[in-house]
């Protein structure tokens, strides 16, 4: 009988609740402030790191899940008897783990090629942030759980993360300025004309959508951007970070607007919060094809 390890990593914000519930393998990213490192989820939880980020004056960085982490976590899956593992990774564009998680199965392989008949790995590229993924890893694990196939289960997850949209909005443009997502000259103009960026994020890239002036307009804007392109009457998930009270309402007029409320709610953690900044709100869904 199939046994299938689900495995993602701390960038897609799967709360320790799923996490545990669900059996869902979450190797942390490292993190370093200056001199210090620190592993994510392990060494801190998320309103420690958005303390840790306001105290900070650098620019705290994360470094990649290495080749030879993931092939002692296959080697070890292999020992524990799992005949599938399903890993799905940050988005491929911005980080060399998921190539690091290729490779390391390339090696096992080449030096286990009897272990082809009985175990396989599957490494699946995110292709975004946070739940915009961690959603369709936590499917994944619940499939898993009612004795779902490997391969139905990585067809949903493809599915999902190749049709999945996230928009969402930083209520200051420092972190992405500091981070270098923004040049500075524009996040300072930005800044002065309270202007703030509606991130669409999806197939691998960040882009700017749209901008709004004024913080009261953000939620207004990604409602009006969700209600667009979202598949009616499927679900939907919430991101945001050092304020509830944001996505709260976000949460609150998405339900009026479809007559539900979002499935997830995805607090971000120290992969995301570097780049965007500890209070952000926004959508994920599975879009319309057009």
């Amino acid at each position: 009988m199939p046994k299938i390890k689900i495995m993602t990593d701390s960038a897609s914000d799967i709360s320790a609740e799923n996490e545990k519930k669900y059996n869902i393998h979450i190797i942390p990213f490292k993190v370093a402030l200056g001199e210090k490192s620190y592993l994510s989820r392990v060494d801190f939880d998320n309103e420690q790191f958005y303390s840790m980020m306001e105290e900070y004056d650098g620019m705290p960085t994360h470094s990649q899940i290495t080749v030879f982490e993931f092939k002692d976590l296959f080697e070890q899956a292999f020992a524990d008897g799992y005949t599938d593992v399903i890993y799905v990774s940050i988005n491929k564009e911005g980080s060399a783990t998921h190539g690091n998680a290729v490779m390391a199965a390339q090696q096992l392989f080449e030096e286990h090629p009897e272990r082809k008949d009985n175990f396989r790995i599957y490494n699946i590229d995110g292709m975004t942030y946070t739940g915009g993924y961690g959603y369709a890893v936590t499917q994944a694990a619940i499939k898993a759980s009612k004795g779902e196939s490997a391969s139905a289960i990585v067809e949903f997850i493809e599915d999902w993360v190749k049709n999945c949209t996230i928009f969402f909005a930083p209520y200051s443009l420092k972190y992405a300025r500091k981070s270098g997502r923004i040049p500075s000259a524009a996040a300072f103009a930005g800044e002065l004309m309270g202007l703030r960026p509606i991130m669409r994020i999806q197939d691998n890239k960040i882009v700017t959508n749209s901008k709004v002036r004024g913080d009261k307009n953000i939620i207004p804007e990604i409602i009006k951007l969700t209600a667009a392109e979202m598949i009616p009457q499927t679900p939907y998930s919430i991101v945001y970070g050092s304020d509830r009270s944001v996505a709260d309402e976000l949460a609150s007029q998405l339900t009026k607007k479809f007559g539900y409320p979002p499935e997830e709610f995805y607090q971000i953690g120290a992969a995301v919060a570097i780049n965007a900044g500890p209070k952000v709100v926004g959508s994920i869904f599975k879009r319309q094809n057009r």
